[in-house]
């Protein structure tokens, strides 16, 4: 039930070379990034599930540094991402939490998002996004159980952001770059067939009964090469070629290949013919905001914006603008992602407490915010996981 979210848990080399004696010796620091809209109420939201937590499954004691990022913020200070921001998450943090950013639809001189630059700046170059739910509605009115990891590249492709805008005979046109490169292709399926590994692996310990996904690891590399021969004709072959140059992968993973279009239409007509997706970053991006519809909401998605030695939780959904201030957004994307980040400095046990904590909340039904069809409040549901934990 929980291996989608789980997998995370040995990516980054800290986590991996962490025991839970020596984690627990020191404290453990997150930054925390609330940024735009309602990022500013799901990240105390989260704030407030980590501090609940139980000093047995959460032995490390926890210290919060508060910064800042966003557009409402460069449009105050000229700057959406501060130095003083990154000094702090790279000197003083274990890790972090973003809310969300409310980057405008035009051009704005001298702005570029925050998120983008702060995973270029981290190298956080995968964003890990679990879609699970034991009954998800599909395009045909069916309900189905699934149990996908959709890992996107994360620092290339358009998110570049070099556009330009030129004057022609007919009128103006634009021209935007798109860069894709062997190496973070390669880090991005290195990641996709080991984390299908590690999935399986945690399958294994549980019973038959409980697996969504029964078959053998597979991943799914997503493209538009019959397009895009050259940018996505080199994102295939080297991701392919992560799979064909080593032997335990060509042994226990099936690989398959999908075109983005129709692996959207796949993807909501028989989203259980899914184990871990990877795509380059706009597929990736929109792929995973797609896939939030088959669980209900993006309220409930998590993502881990991963690099090798540093992870930042993020919630899938923007800054909703629109019911920002309002205290009846959906904590729940943003609690997972605690919990994933939790995953990823060696506190499994804590992340499965709160994983457990909401999948109850959600389970019983009875406390939903507005996107879910309920009438609760933030503070509502989050008080709701608290008293679980």
């Amino acid at each position: 039930m929980y291996s989608a979210l789980r997998s995370i848990q040995n990516v980054t080399r800290r986590a991996a070379s962490t025991t839970a004696a020596a984690a627990a010796s020191k404290p453990l620091t997150i930054g925390l990034i609330p940024a735009d809209g309602i990022g500013r109420e799901v990240i105390p939201a989260a704030r407030q599930v980590l501090e609940t937590l139980r000093s047995d499954v959460m032995p490390a004691k926890l210290n919060f540094v508060n910064l800042d990022a966003g557009f409402e913020y460069f449009q105050k200070h000229g700057v959406a991402l501060p130095e003083e921001t990154l000094a702090a998450l790279k000197g003083d943090c274990d890790g972090a939490l973003f809310g969300a950013v409310s980057s405008p639809s035009h051009k704005v001189a001298g702005y570029s998002s925050p998120i983008v630059g702060l995973r270029k700046q981290m190298d956080l170059y995968a964003n890990v996004r679990p879609v699970i739910s034991g009954a998800a509605a599909t395009a045909s009115g069916e309900r189905r159980a699934i149990d996908m990891l959709i890992i996107r590249e994360n620092t290339e492709c358009l998110y570049i952001k070099e556009e330009e805008l030129h004057e022609g005979p007919d009128g103006k046109y634009a021209i935007a770059k798109r860069r894709i490169s062997e190496f973070a292709s390669r880090r991005a399926g290195e990641m996709a067939f080991s984390m299908a590994l590690q999935r399986d692996a945690m399958r294994q310990q549980l019973p038959a009964s409980e697996r969504t996904w029964t078959g053998r690891p597979k991943v799914t590399i997503v493209h538009k090469s019959n397009v895009l021969s050259v940018t996505d004709g080199l994102w295939r072959e080297t991701v392919r070629s992560v799979y064909e140059s080593n032997p335990e992968y060509k042994a226990r993973v099936d690989v398959e290949e999908q075109l983005v279009d129709s692996m959207v239409y796949r993807m909501f007509r028989e989203p259980e013919a899914f184990d871990v997706v990877v795509a380059p970053n706009m597929y990736g991006d929109i792929i995973s905001d797609g896939a939030a519809a088959l669980v209900g909401s993006l309220g409930l998605v998590p993502s881990a914006n991963v690099g090798d030695n540093f992870v930042v939780g993020e919630p899938v959904h923007g800054s909703a603008p629109d019911i920002a201030g309002r205290n009846i957004a959906n904590p729940i994307a943003a609690i997972r992602s605690a919990a994933m980040l939790l995953e990823s400095t060696g506190y499994g046990s804590a992340a499965l407490a709160i994983y457990r904590a909401v999948d109850k909340v959600l389970a019983e039904g009875q406390i939903k915010t507005p996107d879910l069809g309920g009438k609760a409040t933030t503070t509502e549901v989050t008080e709701a996981v608290c008293k679980l934990l």
